[in-house]
């Protein structure tokens, strides 16, 4: 069996599925400020003999997502980076909102350096600058955020970089990598890693009490824990741990999942009517439909990918419909999913244009949706076109690094599957163009 919670602000919602089929569900009050003991008040509410047999624990956690939007419990970030002239158009943190910026910027830099497309456009890295900023910063941050231009095409400086500060503020700092996050947008990119390194202290802790809890909520023995991604897939609790801005919008993206698989259906708009609000989202070939370049979290703009969603009050009723109408992919009549605890007092008529579908087991979505979900990766490499370039080839390890990128968040090597995604130009490059490959596979078994 397969346990999955979504740990909401106002219920912890629990389910056990024998394969794809739900056994037991059950719906608790949310403990305020603790996400932890919400999860284990959901699972011990559920019968010994059935959670004995779960061997996989999938969680929707939504704290990184509420620490960034209540500015609490975020790490003071000493902002690195890796470009000189060439990237001083616009500060670092430029456009954040001014109490975030506050609570996490412990210091900014722009340090000569950083590469291109070609190893012949690299500019050396200031190493002396890095470490007395490095020197500057000691004591006063809790973790440092390195960005260089072109890193997604080559790493290599930011690594330098994170090398030297780790030598002047201590061997265990946490240093985080732009490169990691990937895509070649250098304002976005900085933005995802600078969120990641202020939520690496919350992340870790809460990470570390789940692992703390696991043994004693009675699940099979050895028994894997996983949490949800903004994708729709899983990862391991390491790999949030490297990258918790993945999970910032993964609440709404495992309910979205949820609800289609609770319905059978792979493409539909979806509604999650909550006690509040109504957040309306769309489902294209069983995954959420991803928002579109400038997409931004707590106001920060970000590189991450979040669902497409419209936010609405749960008792507007005629703004839901709006709101669905737009979320059509295409003209014509699409399904559309009411999922959530209000959904079933939404009334038809106000929804006579759509075929509606309210599943059962819909106020449980997220927490099946994290139950049925596979461990994902993905991988975006930026490349020119030119003469002697084989884009195939490229293409192939691009597929190959989102494979692995899904073996390191804890997915079975032997069972991943791989997508390659049609390839976008790069408007401000000429010739280059954007690969971009998704893998997915069961997590590993016990």
């Amino acid at each position: 069996m397969i346990l999955g919670v979504d740990v909401g602000p106002t219920n912890t919602d629990a389910v056990l599925l024998d394969g794809d089929r739900a056994v037991r569900a059950v719906k608790v009050p949310s403990l305020a400020g603790d996400a932890v003991g919400s999860l284990a008040a959901a699972v011990r509410a559920l019968p010994a003999e059935l959670r004995g047999r779960a061997t996989q624990l999938a969680v929707g956690l939504r704290v990184a997502a509420r620490a960034v939007r209540e500015r609490h419990g975020l790490a003071r970030v000493g902002v690195l980076r890796v470009g000189g002239p060439a990237a001083d158009a616009v500060r670092p943190l430029f456009g954040w909102p001014e109490a975030l910026r506050d609570a996490v910027c412990a210091g900014t830099a722009n340090v000569r350096g950083g590469g291109g497309l070609a190893p012949r456009d690299t500019t050396p890295l200031d190493r002396d600058a890095v470490a007395r900023f490095g020197a500057a910063l000691a004591g006063r941050a809790e973790a440092f955020a390195v960005t260089a231009v072109f890193s997604p095409v080559d790493g290599g400086q930011e690594r330098e970089a994170a090398e030297i500060l780790r030598a002047e503020t201590g061997p265990d700092t946490t240093v985080l990598l732009s490169s990691d996050v990937g895509t070649l947008d250098l304002l976005a990119r900085e933005n995802a890693t600078v969120l990641d390194a202020a939520l690496s202290v919350l992340v870790a802790k809460v990470a570390d009490e789940l692992a703390a809890t696991l043994p004693r909520l009675g699940l099979a023995p050895g028994a894997a824990v996983l949490v949800t991604r903004s994708d729709g897939t899983l990862m391991s609790l390491e790999y949030l741990r490297r990258q918790p801005g993945l999970s910032l919008g993964s609440g709404p993206a495992c309910t979205i999942r949820g609800a289609g698989l609770l319905a059978g259906l792979q493409d539909a708009v979806v509604a999650d009517i909550g006690e509040r609000r109504a957040r309306v989202g769309a489902l294209t070939g069983g995954y959420p439909q991803e928002a579109g370049p400038g997409e931004r979290f707590g106001g920060v703009p970000v590189s991450v990918r979040f669902p497409d969603l419209i936010t609405v009050r749960a008792d507007a009723h005629r703004e839901l419909a709006e709101a669905a109408d737009r979320m059509r992919p295409a003209a014509g009549l699409l399904p559309l999913i009411l999922v959530g605890g209000g959904a079933g007092g939404v009334p038809a008529k106000v929804l006579a244009g759509f075929d509606v579908v309210r599943p059962g087991h819909g106020g449980v979505a997220g927490a099946f949706g994290a139950a049925a979900s596979p461990v994902g990766g993905q991988y975006d490499r930026i490349v020119r076109r030119g003469p002697g370039r084989r884009l195939d080839a490229v293409r192939d390890e691009v597929r190959d690094l989102a494979r692995a990128g899904a073996v390191r968040a804890g997915a079975d090597p032997r069972r991943v599957r791989t997508h390659a995604e049609p390839d976008l130009p790069v408007p401000y490059l000429p010739g280059a163009v954007l690969l971009r490959a998704r893998a997915v596979g069961p997590p590993l078994p016990l």
